[in-house]
């Protein structure tokens, strides 16, 4: 089936299909074209140009008018854990009343309260929930999403969450990258015993996770107070070893030497980078580990945003995601995120949409297929409302400007 799309007011993120993302002064750069026509052909981008090249021949099936509207491609978010059960609204109102984020997990809240809801959930229920959500961020223009596991934290548990993941990506027609990340916590019956948890995660867990293929990549929560360098590089390794490409929570509140690890093992993504050194922003240059930043998770919690202006300066680049999860980030829209990354980062609207459409799928593994457009790529676009122009879509905050949301093609209803 062909679908044309005409009159566009302005093509955004137009690129050639070799280039997988962009760091440093490129991020300001945003290749458009005003006035343009973009051909799709079943689920695939075929041609695009100015109006006044549009063939004559083309015969589309459906043919939609974008006069006065911008076209971009769907946002790619590369951090979310959709899959959970219930919520944690109670932990919303703890942190209103004064209680911070490590004290509400010292007395039983936090992620271990998510493990408890999610392993008295039946999978049928968490999949009928999850799916509401992710319904919710394709008709907020998400065209790709890495969804974590994280909330088991037993076997049983996390190969639960690993095959929801698996069904929705069965079920719907949005592109679904599979994490696993049982090194989110210590369960509360390893807390003196962590070499027991390690040992359950790398001699039990990842052999039937390799066996069923649930997941793409691993991940592990390096931080003061959840897993040390040294665990983390164990996890890391026996992660790899089952076929697994490593990704990493890290720098959330304190800066341990987990950037560093990160790089040692050819992490694709570090993510979160709130609390950044010198050294740490030394060491991602000239690597392939793309930085990740959480600025609705910073924004939620009131803590620091990733330094993005002093990264980009050194020449990194930067993507952004939703961190989208019970408790310390509820929300999954990318169009917030990018509105809070200019707000908050100081990043221009040319670098926040580069971090969010090319860089996000990078950071996935899918910049081959998704984040921009090029012939041969998916044909997950965003048509806007009619605005002035894309500053619009980070200046106006809190309004929905999107008309239209495509994946693979379709048009969503």
């Amino acid at each position: 089936m062909k679908t044309l799309i005409i009159n566009i007011q302005e093509l955004l993120q137009v690129r050639d299909a070799s280039i997988l993302k962009v760091s440093g002064a490129e991020m300001a750069v945003l290749p458009t074209i005003t006035n343009a026509y973009l051909l799709i052909e079943d689920d695939l981008i075929a041609d695009f140009g100015s109006m006044q090249d549009l063939p004559e021949d083309l015969n589309p099936e459906k043919c939609i008018d974008a006069d006065g509207k911008i076209v971009l491609p769907s946002w790619c978010d590369s951090h979310t854990h959709i899959v959970y059960a219930g919520n944690r609204e109670q932990e919303f109102v703890d942190r209103i009343s004064g209680l911070s984020y490590e004290e509400i997990a010292n007395r039983g809240g936090g992620i271990l309260n998510s493990a408890n809801k999610l392993n008295e959930t039946s999978e049928e229920e968490m999949y009928n929930q999850s799916k509401l959500r992710l319904e919710e961020v394709m008709r907020l223009g998400t065209g790709a999403v890495e969804i974590k596991s994280g909330y088991g934290l037993t076997v049983d548990g996390e190969l639960k969450m690993l095959r929801v993941i698996q069904k929705l990506s069965q079920d719907y027609p949005i592109t679904i990258k599979a994490t696993f990340l049982a090194a989110h916590a210590f369960p509360l019956e390893y807390t003196a015993n962590r070499k027991g948890y390690l040992d359950l995660i790398i001699d039990k867990m990842l052999p039937e996770i390799a066996k069923n293929n649930l997941a793409d990549f691993i991940d592990v929560f390096c931080e003061t107070g959840y897993f040390t360098v040294e665990e983390t590089e164990q996890i890391m390794e026996a992660g790899i070893r089952f076929g697994l490409t490593p990704k990493i929570h890290v720098n959330q509140f304190n800066s341990i030497g987990g950037i560093q690890v990160g790089i040692k093992y050819n992490a694709l993504s570090v993510d979160h980078l709130e609390v950044m050194t010198i050294e740490d922003i030394e060491a991602l240059k000239n690597t392939r580990t793309m930085p990740v930043a959480l600025p609705s998770c910073s924004f939620f919690l009131g803590i620091p945003y990733t330094p993005a202006r002093e990264m980009i300066a050194n020449g990194l680049p930067i993507a952004l995601a939703t961190d989208f999860n019970p408790g310390t980030t509820p929300s999954g829209n990318m169009n917030f995120v990018v509105s809070t990354a200019c707000i908050k980062m100081k990043m221009t609207p040319e670098e926040a949409i580069n971090a969010a459409t090319i860089n996000g799928a990078y950071a996935m593994g899918l910049s081959e297929t998704h984040g921009s457009v090029a012939i041969g790529k998916k044909a997950n676009l965003i048509i806007t409302k009619p605005i002035s122009s894309y500053y619009q879509l980070p200046y106006a905050f809190g309004s929905n400007l999107i008309e239209v949301v495509l994946i693979e093609g379709e048009v969503l209803i």
